[in-house]
């Protein structure tokens, strides 16, 4: 039985549900692996070890930053064939669809990586001042700082209620708007006193931080994050074989009811009204779901790394 909480060596990282991945996945020897979201490696590690010193893993990474963690880890995989791809994974996993790639296994982990949360410079976190930028990938231009201080009041609510699903949307544009009239805005501190005062003080007080619904919608607005997976998905299980398996790790509703409709509709078998005395469209399921609800984290994980407590996984074989 592989335990719930691994910690690799090789990246000093825990990565989410490390052991129901690698159930889910039950990767062998001599298979081909892609990793889309490679981060600071601790999934790839262990599937890794699965191939036991044979096979393939592509890792796919949109962040310049995972360059190092995966020199590191390409030289811990003895045997196993290993390639970074750099670039937003809608791109690079139809890249490779249309290339005639083909894999035995995909793992996508959605949401912020521990690499990205620790590096305050980055301006992921609320807990800390820093620049507000949340890029996963620095190159780009659009940044939080720019959606923040150009936005239109409309959309900064639309976005705050829609990707963040933030009561107080309304109120918090409204606060924003105001305060960058008088000086725009450069830090995540500033944003974060400007959320704590524009909501009703019983709210400060509540589940979690104040500005963690925000903070997570500009996150997903900077860098399209909805808008990826919903054109990584199909690209995903088009590179599977049949028989491949696809797992994806999701940390908020928003990401995870696009997987369940994503993986449900391919799930379906005859699509004839149920009137029909007999099917005529010939339909068959495309995938089979190898776990009827999400998978979620046991206590003992969460006590040991608090990040993973919102984790879902949903995995699925192909026909």
């Amino acid at each position: 039985m592989l335990p719930n909480v691994l910690q690799t060596s090789a990246t000093d990282h825990v990565p989410v549900l490390a052991a129901e991945v690698r159930e889910s996945l039950a990767v062998q020897p001599g298979e081909t692996v892609l990793d889309a979201t490679f981060g600071a490696g601790g999934h790839s590690s262990l599937l890794v070890a699965d191939l036991q010193g044979s096979g393939k893993l592509i890792a796919v990474d949109r962040d310049p930053s995972a360059q190092a963690y995966f020199d590191r880890f390409a030289k811990r995989a003895s045997g196993v064939q290993t390639r970074l791809l750099r670039g937003d994974f809608a791109v690079v996993l139809p890249q490779l669809a249309a290339n005639g790639v083909r894999v035995d296994a995909v793992l996508l982990d959605l949401g912020v990586s521990s690499m990205q949360l620790d590096l305050p410079d980055r301006g992921f976190s609320y807990s800390v001042d820093a620049p507000l930028d949340m890029r996963m990938d620095p190159s780009q231009q659009l940044d939080a700082a720019s959606i923040v201080n150009t936005w239109p009041e409309r959309e900064l609510m639309e976005i705050f209620r829609r990707y963040g699903e933030e009561r107080y949307a309304k109120q918090i544009a409204r606060a924003i708007v105001r305060r960058r009239k008088e000086e725009p805005f450069e830090r995540s501190g500033a944003l974060v006193d400007v959320i704590k005062s524009a909501i009703p003080a019983p709210a400060r007080f509540g589940e979690g931080h104040p500005a963690k619904r925000v903070f997570q919608a500009l996150r997903i607005a900077v860098n399209d994050e909805l808008g990826s997976l919903e054109e990584a998905l199909p690209a995903a299980f088009e590179l599977l074989r049949p028989g491949g398996r696809l797992a994806v790790i999701a940390f908020h509703s928003l990401e995870d009811r696009i997987v369940k409709h994503f993986l449900r509709e391919r799930e379906r078998g005859c699509t004839c009204p149920p009137d029909f005395p007999v099917c005529v469209c010939g339909h068959e399921p495309e995938l089979r779901a190898i776990q009827r609800r999400p998978i979620r984290p046991s206590g003992t994980e969460v006590a040991a790394n608090p990040r993973a407590a919102s984790a879902r996984l949903r995995a699925a074989v192909k026909a």
